[in-house]
């Protein structure tokens, strides 16, 4: 990639809200503007943090009566002369897709990751196929499958986007901002703080019902710099790769965003990038992880030759014994393929050492599909169309 740098994509123009205004303020920018995170003032029109409209939503609190500061969250600070891989790394590390750029204590502007991804394509590495980077095989639904099915899949495998398929013909796809947008916010709005114990069978309808269509989509030859621009023209955060009609990829933001960290990152031939959301860990927790790392990387350095194993870890706010329930999402990005797995458990360690486990056996399959032909069509069904029931 050119060594582009923040410099290059800065942006003096954002929206803002004051930290003493009501949610509601900020409902009525996201609505109004085309934007999902917000740059937060203080009482002197100083920058103070950001929030987003997805924390807005998971907190179900009255938007009328709390008060923008007690959601409003910090951001890493970049500065003009970072790389644009850098700033991607700060991204995915802290979820935040839009991030305050400084000179010393100055204000200058922000950085978005769509201004990441825009600069990032500008250059030769943008005439990558999309291919290389989208995430294949992923996860179809069927168009009358509910849309509770749907939110059990997102969460058990740490995703938000997904094809529906009719008889596997592409009809739409379905993401986490369209069950937001379509159930969960008027369903706030309705009744503030009864989402969580509200029995309704509004979980209950066919996704069909909420999800998008027509569908965006590219082919698997086309560049990073078409599928970039496509996303813009169309004001998406993803598109699906289809291949003789039907869906064969995925190419989010995110699957952008990570490749560009994974530059940021030391020269290593399997490295690993680990990003936590309301998970304490303790120095012997992180050096039982890295220990099952090392182990894990030696097992397939030969095989895989480089990649970077990225580690999403979060808790689910369900307490039992005191102890969090904690969801753990791998995604190994290496030359030979991309790999996933998750897992949902009480502990640290163990949760990462399931998914670490269940990744194995992703891998191993793997090289054994590339040997059997017959195998490898029943195993590729499986897991192309997995169960979604409740």
């Amino acid at each position: 990639m050119d060594t582009n740098l923040v410099q290059d994509v800065i942006s003096t123009k954002f929206v803002s809200v004051n930290q003493n205004d009501p949610l509601s303020a900020c409902l009525s920018l996201f609505k109004q503007e085309s934007t999902q995170v917000l740059v937060v003032l203080n009482s002197k029109g100083k920058y103070a943090g950001v929030i987003a409209h997805r924390w807005i939503v998971r907190a179900r609190n009255d938007p009328s009566t709390t008060k923008v500061e007690s959601l409003m969250r910090s951001a890493p600070i970049v500065s003009l002369e970072d790389s644009l891989s850098k700033v991607a790394k700060l991204m995915i590390t802290s979820g935040v897709s839009l991030l305050p750029v400084f000179t010393k204590d100055k204000f200058e502007g922000i950085v978005t990751d769509d201004a990441v991804i825009s600069g990032a394509v500008v250059g030769k590495w943008g005439n990558t196929k999309v291919e290389d980077t989208m995430t294949k095989r992923p996860f179809l639904i069927e168009q009358d499958e509910s849309v509770g099915a749907v939110l059990s899949l997102f969460r058990e495998h740490g995703i938000s986007h997904a094809p529906v398929v009719k008889d596997g013909t592409l009809v739409g796809i379905v993401s986490n901002q369209n069950i937001i947008t379509s159930i969960f916010q008027p369903r706030q709005r309705q009744t503030v703080g009864a989402i969580g114990g509200e029995k309704t069978p509004v979980l209950s309808i066919p996704v069909k019902g909420i999800m998008t269509k027509p569908v965006i989509t590219v082919l698997p030859e086309n560049t990073l710099k078409d599928a970039v621009k496509k996303m813009q023209e169309f004001d998406i955060t993803s598109v699906v790769v289809v291949t003789k009609g039907r869906p064969s990829g995925i190419l989010t933001k995110r699957d952008v965003l990570e490749p560009l960290a994974e530059m940021e990152l030391p020269k290593q031939n399997i490295s690993v990038q680990f990003s936590a959301k309301g998970v304490g860990i303790n120095d012997i927790q992180r050096g039982a992880i890295l220990d099952d790392f090392e182990v894990f990387a030696s097992k397939y350095q030969k095989t895989l030759e480089s990649g970077t194993l990225f580690v999403y870890m979060k808790t689910h706010g369900t307490n039992y014994k005191g102890d969090q329930l904690i969801h753990c999402r791998l995604q190994f990005r290496t030359r030979k393929g991309s790999f996933f797995a998750s897992s949902e458990g009480y502990g640290v360690e163990a949760t990462f050492r399931t998914a670490l486990t269940r990744l194995e056996r992703q891998i191993l399959r793997s090289q054994e599909l590339a040997h059997e032909p017959s195998y490898a069509k029943k195993y590729l069904r499986r897991i192309e169309f997995p169960s979604t029931e409740l």
